[in-house]
Order: C-alpha cells, then sequence, then structure tokens
C-alpha cells in the first residue's frame, strides 16, 4: 500500500510516499480503505523531531473509510460500512489503516469531515470531563477557534456552560456561531475577559500553548480550575494539570458525537483538503496557519 512516511528529521520536504505491507486487524480491530485521514499538528512536530527519536516514521492517528476486513471479536460493523476512528499504529494516512477504536460515520456527513473529528472530539471531550465542566460553569477557552478549541467550545455549550473563546479578530464572527463569546488574544486578554466576566471565570481550558497560564490561573482563580492540552512545560512550571490521552482517553467520545451531529448541535469544519500526494503543502498550510476547521488527506 501506498502511505506517507519520512527517513530524516526535517521540513515538509523529508514526506515520502512509499510503499509498504499491507496491515492486518487484530482481535476487536477493522482494517479500512481509506477515503480520508486528519492532519495535526503533532505531524510536523514529529516530522521536526520534536516528540519521537526512532525512524523511519509513518504518520496519521485518524482516518475514515470502508470497512475491508474484519479482526475476531467484531460484530457490530460488517464488510462495506463506513467508520471513522483512531489507528493507535500512527499509520492512518495511507491506502489501508486498522482501525482500533472506531464508529459509525455520521449519516450527515462525508468521509473528510467524518476523519477531522476522532482527534478533536476526544481531547475536547476528555479535557472537559477532567476540568469538570457542567451546567453553569463559566469556561474560558484559549485558542477557541482551532480544531480542538471549537470542539471543546461546542461540547461545553451542550453541557449547559457559558463559554468565553480567545480567537484573533477574524475569527469572533466563527465563535458566536457557536454561542461563544470573543475577545481577543494578546495584551489586553485579561481585561477584555474581566469585562464580560466580571470577577473572572470558573475554568480555564488551554488549547493553544500561547504561554498565558498564568494570566488563565488568575482568571479562573487558581492552577487547580486551569487545564491545558498543549503547554506540557508551562503546566509543569505553574502547577496546572496537562492533560494527554496516555493518562485515559475519552474514546465513547466518538460513539456519542452522531447524535449531536445529527441534531445540529454540533459541526467541525474542514478547512481544506490535500489528496495524499500532496501531504507536503498540507503540512505547509498547517504550519502557516489557516482558517477556522481541519485539514484532511484524501485517498483515492
Amino acid at each position: 500500500m501506498r502511505a506517507v512516511r519520512f527517513s530524516r528529521f526535517g521540513g515538509p520536504e523529508v514526506l515520502e510516499i512509499v510503499e509498504l505491507p499491507d496491515p492486518h486487524p487484530g482481535p476487536g480491530e477493522v482494517r479500512i480503505a481509506v477515503r480520508a485521514a486528519g492532519v495535526n499538528p503533532s505531524d510536523w512536530k514529529k516530522r521536526q523531531g520534536l516528540m519521537d527519536e526512532e525512524l523511519p516514521q509513518t504518520l496519521g492517528y485518524e482516518a475514515a473509510g470502508v470497512v475491508d476486513e474484519i479482526g475476531a471479536g467484531v460484530v457490530h460493523v460488517g464488510l462495506g460500512d463506513r467508520v471513522f476512528g483512531f489507528s493507535h499504529g500512527g499509520a492512518a494516512q495511507a491506502e489501508f489503516a486498522v482501525l482500533a477504536h472506531f464508529a459509525a460515520v455520521p449519516a450527515a456527513l462525508g468521509f473528510a469531515g467524518a476523519a477531522a473529528l476522532p482527534a478533536a472530539v476526544e481531547t475536547a471531550t476528555r479535557a472537559l470531563g477532567q476540568l469538570g465542566v457542567r451546567q453553569g460553569s463559566l469556561l474560558l477557552v484559549n485558542g477557541a477557534s482551532g480544531s480542538v478549541g471549537a470542539a471543546a467550545v461546542q461540547l461545553a455549550v451542550v453541557r449547559g456552560a457559558r463559554v468565553i473563546g480567545t480567537a484573533s479578530p477574524a475569527n469572533h464572527a466563527y465563535l458566536r456561531s457557536l454561542d461563544a463569546e470573543p475577545v481577543a488574544y494578546g495584551t489586553g486578554m485579561s481585561e477584555r475577559v474581566r469585562a464580560l466576566a466580571g470577577d473572572g471565570v470558573d475554568l480555564a481550558l488551554d488549547v493553544a500553548g500561547s504561554g498565558v497560564l498564568p494570566e488563565l490561573i488568575a482568571l479562573a482563580g487558581g492552577a487547580g480550575h486551569v487545564l491545558t492540552v498543549a503547554d506540557f512545560a508551562g503546566a509543569q512550571e505553574h502547577g496546572v494539570t496537562f492533560s494527554r490521552g496516555d493518562a485515559g482517553r475519552a474514546l465513547h467520545a466518538l460513539d456519542d458525537i452522531g447524535a449531536l451531529i445529527d441534531a445540529g448541535r454540533f459541526a467541525l469544519p474542514v478547512a481544506r483538503t490535500f489528496p495524499l500526494t500532496e501531504v507536503a503543502d498540507a503540512h505547509r498550510a498547517g504550519e502557516r496557519g489557516h482558517a477556522p476547521g481541519k485539514l484532511v488527506l484524501l485517498v483515492d
């Protein structure tokens, strides 16, 4: 099968499309013919050598496609079903991928829209649960217009929270469409939040990793009310919880999100799609920053 791989660390130019052996599912797993695979910031961090030291490396942890092989013990899907989910082998940007956790593609979505969901929805669900966001909470989301931030905003609103979100002014209309109250990040952010929230917020979620944890701690009344999914060093320095998947993932989010999508209570836009062969251009677009939504690779 064709798959994305790199054999040296560096810029997008190190990415290659190579031939690898076809994978096969183990017990409880399915293999899909991949139709779309999500692209995440972790992809270019891996490519730059900031996460894993081994070489070569494949890429991709989330994909959507059509089931074409079923592992032992899987009874709730059949050959030809449309599913999306996580590939823990980190090789979902390929013609075939084995999914260890998966759910049916919501009826309203195509493959690109479904491939955009897993990482953002799971991360946001896990973070909101660890923070204890509930009915009546006043939540500040730092970096609210990105895919994880937008997922967190919408899922917090579903829980009955009031949400303030930081984003560039160009994305404020988008945040309002998600029922968040937008504020601009940068100098004076705390004052702008207090203008909306008075004494401060109940809880704060950092998905941007932009060095604002001290401000979030002050706004939320202590480090125990703040969680980050993007600033590991800052979390250690300031006593803030850093949420990571290996501490327990909210995989039920894959099963739950379809009902919210079908009810019109959740949407995650796809900002741009690229053919698998143009994965380097997807990395360049991601590192430059882009409109709200997810970058997705399409496999034909």
